[in-house]
């Protein structure tokens, strides 16, 4: 399952914000205090391009290396920290605020300090303006991108044993693969701009939220004084969880998880153990604290009460009516695990499920229904927009200049001559197609009539993902991707294909499905933040290339990095114990065998189950559409939260993220200034911060030099070191 994205709500929160100030009917704008100065807040409209400032310079260099390497840069670190996030838990974040921020903090200073003359100052110096903000964080968006194929359905393919034994011995076929779904879903993203944001007009709230900060950051009066405050914010809470990521290493049942159930069970209370066995303790993790801030109350909650419901009520009746069963952990301690995935003994799938393989399915199919049966109710919305915006099906008229062209009917507000020429797409997605049809032919035995059909299903995956980003900010390519693994089940059954192959075609062909409609998700979004501020839309491609290039090799790299370092990604023991949960890749994993398999490894409690509660999450989305009030909808669970939860073992993951959104929104309602001008800074901060401290431990226990090695086991369970 790929992972859920959770896009900051910040960006729809401060849009409503913006709205409900300039529909007052008494002032269109709200001065907040800042310090000693004041910083004002207008409301502009998103539909179109932001108006010129007064005071406004011409930016005459909108693309340059300083702006490609920062954005590059900055999209490496949020990358590295989604791989983290995103085996911890299926979480990610995405690149843009954070790239903005950072990419101003950077270059701002840089560009006062050196001169403008000289190859220097040519190189590193000038002016830094809007545009070229947002040129860096469209390469951080590029970058940052394509990390969700590592965290769900390349470790799958390793876990069903498709590839060599190590990725480090495949190291060429997954940076093939990755180029295909990265450079495809670049390159058919500009007929999405078109018609989704020039026609269309979506909202794109955090995208939109973006181009409005990177606006304020450059205004002036107020600008400097922002910049400065967010910035250090982002800096102080970032070094902050960086370092106590990587000290708590060394002492992780101290500093980072408090087992209760343990320590209580050492005190005498012997019973509560099973607080211990079901995952029940707390861990202080800065990251998914923040990644609650960022999701609020609704998400937070939801994944919360999933986890009550799945770990704390079903799974503990499971065990005590001998549904499921656990493994012993422990010959001394009465120790269970109940995480198990992978049996020596088929039967045992469906005789002897574990808990965690027993909640995966029901899982699987509300995240599935629920994104399924929310596509549909907005189907309506999504075909009249459609027709609109005057979409000609004729796809030959996408790959052409219109020869009738009118400027003064042009919508796109954008100079043409600064737009990507249409013989720079149409090229590049006809040599994507090309290079995708020939690297899944010649590695991944898949023929030409296979491969198109992946990337045409990843097309129209975007059309999906783009519609529902821009209008709610949530992305639910992740899930609805998942219909590619039924698609090619089929194929695969119907071509008699052994399991062997058929997994591989599964697999292989969902990465290119969901890869390339996730990258084109992010890069419409990313260029409405350059339609707003007016920045020359090939300037971003060549961004967003540039991206995706390092990209690519980055997250291969970081992959090879964590499996190295955590073999039990990839390998996980009979009792299902690792440092990373990785609830995609067992998602993934189980449905592309499920699908290939002649009869269903699924227990029949677990089905029955799971066609329950896929019933109720696709009736609440009916019921929230058609009779309750948009302004009551944060009321309804979010099923694909609860979904998650039940494929995610890990609860205190939940735990900290409900206890994130609980601080945001005292904070909201206490101190809106401090929350509107800090709120995202620190979140980003701590999200990064731990991600990247990871990223440093991996590292240190590929040296061996980790804390399993060098650190304490005190707090942990069985006297083992439990980072």
């Amino acid at each position: 399952m790929p992972p859920a994205v959770y896009e900051p709500e910040s960006g729809l929160t401060e849009l409503r914000r913006r709205e409900s100030q300039s529909s007052s009917g008494i002032d269109e704008k709200k001065d907040v205090q800042v310090t000693h100065e004041e910083y004002v807040l207008e409301a502009p409209d998103i539909s179109k391009p932001f108006p010129k400032e007064p005071d406004e310079i011409e930016e005459t260099h909108q693309l340059t290396l300083r702006a490609i390497v920062v954005g590059c840069a900055l999209g490496a670190v949020v990358g590295a920290s989604n791989i983290y996030l995103g085996l911890k838990t299926g979480f990610t974040f995405g690149p843009q605020l954070f790239g903005a921020i950072f990419g101003f903090a950077i270059i701002k200073p840089l560009s006062k300090a050196l001169p403008e003359t000289g190859f220097l100052g040519r190189l590193l110096g000038g002016p830094f303006g809007p545009k070229e903000n947002c040129t860096v964080q469209s390469a951080a968006t590029a970058a940052g991108g394509i990390g969700i194929l590592f965290v769900s359905a390349i470790p799958a393919i390793y876990r069903l044993g498709l590839l060599s034994h190590l990725p480090t011995n495949d190291v060429g076929k997954l940076i093939a693969l990755t180029a295909c779904a990265g450079f495809y879903g670049v390159f058919f993203v500009i007929p999405l701009r078109k018609y989704y944001i020039v026609k269309q007009k979506l909202t794109f709230p955090t995208p939109a939220a973006t181009a409005i900060t990177i606006r304020s950051l450059h205004n002036s009066r107020t600008g400097a004084i922002a910049a400065r405050k967010k910035s250090l914010a982002l800096l102080v809470s970032f070094v902050a969880v960086f370092v106590f990521k990587v000290v708590s290493g060394y002492a992780p049942g101290v500093l980072f998880d408090w087992h209760i159930g343990w320590t209580l069970y050492r005190l005498g209370f012997t019973s509560i153990i099973s607080l211990e066995n079901y995952g029940w303790w707390i861990e202080f993790t800065p990251a998914f604290f923040g990644a609650g801030m960022l999701s609020g109350l609704n998400a937070s909650w939801s994944f919360l009460g999933g986890s009550v419901l799945a770990w704390g009520i079903i799974a503990p009746s499971l065990v005590k009516n001998g549904l499921a069963f656990g493994a012993p952990a422990s010959d001394e301690y009465p120790l269970v695990s109940y995480n198990g995935l992978s049996f020596s003994d088929p039967e045992k799938y469906t005789t002897a499920p574990s808990p965690r393989y027993w909640l995966l399915w029901p899982g699987i199919l509300m995240m599935l229904l629920y994104s399924f049966a929310d596509l549909g109710m907005n189907s309506g919305s999504i075909i009249t927009n459609i027709r609109k915006a005057g979409i000609s099906w004729d796809v030959r008229t996408w790959f052409r200049e219109a020869p009738d062209y009118d400027p003064e009917t042009d919508e796109d507000l954008s100079p043409r001559e600064d737009r990507v020429p249409t013989l720079w797409w149409t090229s590049g997605l006809l040599a994507s197609i090309i290079l995708s049809c020939a690297i899944l032919a010649t590695m991944f035995s898949m023929n030409v009539g296979e491969a198109l059909l992946s990337l045409v299903l990843g097309f129209a995956f975007s059309f999906i993902g783009v519609q529902s980003a821009g209008t709610t900010d949530v992305n639910p390519v992740s899930t609805v991707a998942k219909a590619s693994q039924l698609i090619f089940g089929g194929i695969g059954k119907g071509a008699h294909l052994a399991q062997g192959p058929a997994q591989t075609m599964n697999l292989t062909a969902g990465v290119i499905a969901a890869g390339s409609a996730a990258q084109s998700t992010d890069m419409t979004g990313d260029l409405k933040t350059g339609y707003l501020l007016r920045a020359k839309p090939r300037n971003q491609f060549v961004a967003q290339l540039c991206g995706a290039v390092v990209a690519i090799f980055l997250n291969v790299g970081l992959f090879i990095l964590f499996t190295s370092a955590s073999p039990c990604i990839l390998y996980p023991p009979e009792t299902g114990e690792c440092t990373y949960g990785a609830p995609s890749v067992s998602a993934w994993a189980a449905v592309a065998s499920a699908v290939v398999a002649p009869k269903l490894p699924i227990p029949s409690s677990s089905g029955y189950a799971a066609i329950g509660l896929g019933i109720a999450a696709v009736v609440s989305v009916v019921v929230k559409h058609l009779w309750i009030p948009k302004k009551y909808w944060h009321w309804v669970p979010n099923w694909n939260a609860v979904g998650l939860a039940f494929v995610t073992p890990q609860v205190y993951y939940a735990i900290s993220m409900g206890a994130g959104s609980i601080f945001n929104y005292v904070w909201a309602r206490r101190n809106p200034a401090g929350f509107d001008m800090y709120m995202f800074a620190v979140a980003a901060g701590m999200l990064a911060g731990e991600g990247l401290g990871g990223v440093l431990q991996a590292l240190l226990a590929v040296a061996g030099v980790d804390g399993s090695k060098y650190g304490t086991a005190v707090g942990c369970p069985n006297f083992e070191f439990c980072g």
